[in-house]
């Protein structure tokens, strides 16, 4: 497949360009839909001109429908981007990206999806949909799940789809509530996964940021105890992966912290851990549920991120993590390619 791939790029390149483009308009349709073209054009960043034509020639091949709150894909259209996904991830060399990646930082398993999450809103979707879908598949029965919260892990629940072939799943957040949207918080994402496994969920009903006075006395409170405990013995973790500066910044952390941050290289943060570009971690949020250490002990860590913005974040917590499995979109995969060859 791969030399039939070569081929097709030296004797007809625009073949590929055009099949890519069409997949893109198709699965950002799928995605945003119903949606209407001129908001098409603005998430492909494209003329209107030319998503016209593309719209004509979709809607010809019974791919797409066109009513009046927008466009939607069919049911022919949706087999198409499915069947389509695997070729054009070997048009993309996406599987040999995926291969130098695990092998430099030492990873589990990579997937990388194709796009850019900063260019286009669809990439996220198929983010969450490709985490979904690798959790999904090694899920067994009685185990413990923890999850973070945030934006892009909301994605992966969103996407997830139902399972009902498995029980006495648990969820649990991964660490206490942080910022103000209820939807992205980890007591949320819980609830709403282990809905969709067809499991159980506790909650840690607790503010990230507690002095440690005060939370030496919520942890000897019975059901916050259980939730810990829970946490240590968890087979899988589910969490995203963020600027260092930028997350103590959503926090809320104090001027003096996010100085003395900056002052120890502080580059990456993944579940409350602040690392270095040495993969060290330099500091910790007070210890509301998992730290670096219970980490380590987790078999299989789902760590989603995504964008060129984040390649040096995602380096700094993932090497050397051979429990992990980086889910990445197209753009940071290529960066971080990029930065091996150097």
């Amino acid at each position: 497949m791969q030399e039939i791939l070569e081929l097709q790029r030296k004797i007809v390149p625009e073949l590929v360009e055009v099949l890519e483009k069409r997949y893109n308009v198709l699965r950002t349709i799928f995605y945003n839909q119903p949606i209407g073209r001129r908001m098409l054009a603005s998430e492909l960043n494209l003329g209107e001109r030319v998503v016209r034509n593309e719209i004509d020639l979709l809607k010809s091949q019974n791919l797409i429908e066109i009513n009046t709150p927008g466009m939607t894909v069919t049911k022919d259209g949706q087999h198409v981007l499915e069947g389509l996904k695997d070729l054009i991830h070997q048009i993309k060399g996406l599987n040999d990206i995926e291969k130098k990646i695990k092998s430099f930082l030492g990873l589990k398993d990579v997937v990388i999806v194709p796009g850019n999450v900063e260019e286009n809103p669809a990439t996220l979707k198929e983010l969450g949909k490709a985490a979904a879908n690798y959790v999904k598949n090694i899920i067994k029965d009685s185990d413990i799940i923890a999850i973070t919260g945030g934006s892009t892990i909301k994605e992966v629940v969103e996407a997830f789809p139902k399972v009902s072939n498995i029980s006495n799943v648990l969820v649990i957040p991964a660490r206490g509530g942080m910022g103000r949207r209820v939807e992205s918080q980890a007591n949320y994402l819980a609830a709403a996964l282990a809905n969709k496994v067809n499991g159980t969920y506790k909650l840690l009903h607790i503010p990230e940021n507690v002095s440690y006075e005060v939370l030496e006395g919520l942890l000897k409170e019975k059901q916050i105890k259980e939730v810990i405990d829970n946490i240590h013995n968890a087979d899988i973790l589910i969490y995203g992966i963020g600027n260092a500066i930028h997350m103590a910044q959503k926090r809320g952390l104090s001027e003096e912290y996010i100085s003395k941050l900056e002052s120890l290289g502080a580059v990456g943060e993944a579940f409350g851990c602040y690392f270095n570009k040495h993969s060290q971690v330099v500091l910790e949020n007070t210890p509301i549920g998992i730290n670096i250490n219970d980490a380590k002990k987790i078999n299989t860590h789902i760590a989603v991120a995504a964008g060129e913005n984040k390649v040096e974040a995602i380096i700094a917590t993932e090497m050397n993590n051979s429990n992990a499995v980086l889910v990445t979109d197209e753009s940071a995969g290529r960066k971080i390619a990029e930065l091996i060859k150097v």
